[in-house]
């Protein structure tokens, strides 16, 4: 059973009461958000504490999504400070406040203390803080502090404010919508096959990270896959299912569409993304695609003689509906499983897959053959700088120690121009480009095969 990413439907011009997350590749997001707004006649104050602790500042938008009233921004502040206890005891630095000493054998016991030093340093850090008790100084705390009342003007988490100014009086739901650093999502694969046989199942997971310092409760989240250009600011932040899927599949856990030159991911229900969580879902699942192994040897670029003797393993399918997947797939890790008869999973490589659109060909690098081993040599090389020639005589051997025949691709490099031609071949080949030609010779067990060929460059 094979099964896809769908469609997905929106309904058209809704307002969502849950915040929307789109977040890409390069470790950011767009955050979007709701906020019922009280418009007065003339300036009003609004305020929404929702924000993360990485926001761009200059990316904020608000807007009334349904043009209900022409409002305009005409201050707009982010504060990133939130109140905690050492940023209160720089409040109090030179002044004297209670600390509560508690002791699990004695009563508790109020302490008057002088802040002489809070240990508070905008940005994170922190030093040791310095109280005065009865005339000795003291490098920590001698209970827990007890402050007044907060003002106004402090906040516990991070926010936004507007002064916006309307010609009428309004209740709106507005949206709120920023990049924010801090989020990051990635694809992996995990292809299980039989050790003998073409046939492999996928299973493709999507992970997102936050790092933003704000959770998102039950939010919808969008994952865009592809090179959005980023600008990168001057100074760091501080800190498949086939379409016609069987009627017994279940929901699709993520659904794809295209959207302007890139791949939107969009996951089908509402997911809550905790500050530093790490959360995983399936996006892809299926059976019975045809993987077949590859078996290539490749010899040095140049007419130095290459000692080299590792037969490299590939696996390769055409990412089609026929063959069970036809889906976008997005660039990940994908690790390769094998199973012998016991039913028992060894890991036996991996590689990475690229942005891939439906149709292609998907290659992955596996790791190299224990009973295959190649040899290559120049056997002879002549030059002749007045005619601008150069002939080469080269020899390439093949050695299988597998109880089955195996056919290796040999890959031949030709950089010493781009006018050659061949002759004397042992074997027919392909020209890949134009530096590049290849052989397929198919070695029986315990066979050692040779090929030989001769090269005439000409500048």
């Amino acid at each position: 059973m094979h099964k896809a990413l769908l469609p997905v439907l929106f309904a058209a011009a809704t307002l969502w009461a849950e915040p929307a997350l789109t977040i890409y590749n390069g470790g950011f997001a767009v955050v979007r958000d709701t906020l019922p707004i009280e418009l007065k006649q003339g300036v009003s104050q609004v305020t929404f504490a929702g924000a993360t602790a990485r926001l761009e500042p200059d990316s904020v938008i608000l807007r009334d999504l349904v043009g209900k009233v022409p409002f305009q921004i005409l201050e707009q502040s982010y504060r990133n400070d939130p109140i905690s206890q050492p940023m209160l005891l720089s409040f109090f630095e030179g002044k004297s406040i209670d600390f509560v000493r508690r002791e699990s054998t004695k009563p508790d016991q109020v302490i008057k203390g002088k802040v002489v030093r809070s240990g508070y340093v905008p940005g994170g850090e922190f030093t040791q803080p310095i109280i005065d008790v009865d005339g000795k100084l003291q490098f920590s705390l001698p209970g827990e502090p007890v402050f007044p009342a907060l003002g106004e003007d402090n906040v516990l988490k991070p926010c936004l404010n507007w002064k916006l100014v309307s010609p009428t009086a309004a209740k709106i739901t507005a949206e709120v919508a920023y990049v924010t650093q801090g989020f990051s999502w990635s694809a992996s694969y995990n292809l299980v096959a039989e050790e003998k046989g073409d046939q492999v199942d996928l299973v493709g997971w999507i992970t997102m990270r936050n790092e933003s310092g704000t959770a998102f409760q039950d939010a919808k989240i969008k994952l865009m896959a592809g090179e959005v250009n980023k600008v990168t600011p001057p100074k760091p932040e501080m800190f498949a299912m086939s379409r016609a899927a069987l009627a017994d599949a279940g929901a699709p856990v993520v659904s794809e569409k295209a959207f302007d030159e890139f791949r939107l991911y969009t996951l089908a229900q509402p997911t809550s993304l905790r500050d530093r969580e790490t959360k995983q879902v399936e996006f892809v699942r299926a059976t019975g695609i045809k993987a077949a192994r590859l078996y290539t040897y490749e010899g040095a670029e140049g007419a130095n003689e290459d000692k080299s003797s590792k037969v490299q393993v590939y696996r390769e399918f055409k990412n089609t509906l026929a063959n069970h997947l036809g889906i976008p797939l997005p660039m990940g890790r994908a690790r390769f499983y094998s199973q012998d008869t016991d039913r028992q999973l060894e890991f036996v490589g991996e590689d990475n897959i690229a942005h891939t659109p439906r149709d292609e060909m998907i290659r992955l690098h596996i790791g190299s053959s224990f009973d295959l081993v190649g040899e290559r040599r120049v056997v002879s090389a002549q030059s002749s700088q007045a005619e601008r020639k150069h002939t080469e005589v080269r020899e390439v051997k093949l050695r299988n120690k597998k109880k089955e025949p195996v056919t290796i691709l040999v890959i031949e490099h030709l950089n010493w121009s781009t006018n050659w031609t061949i002759a004397e071949p042992t074997a027919e080949f392909k020209k890949r480009n134009a530096g590049v030609i290849e052989f397929a010779l198919t070695v029986q067990p315990d066979e050692e095969k040779t090929l030989t060929y001769k090269v005439n460059f000409t500048r």
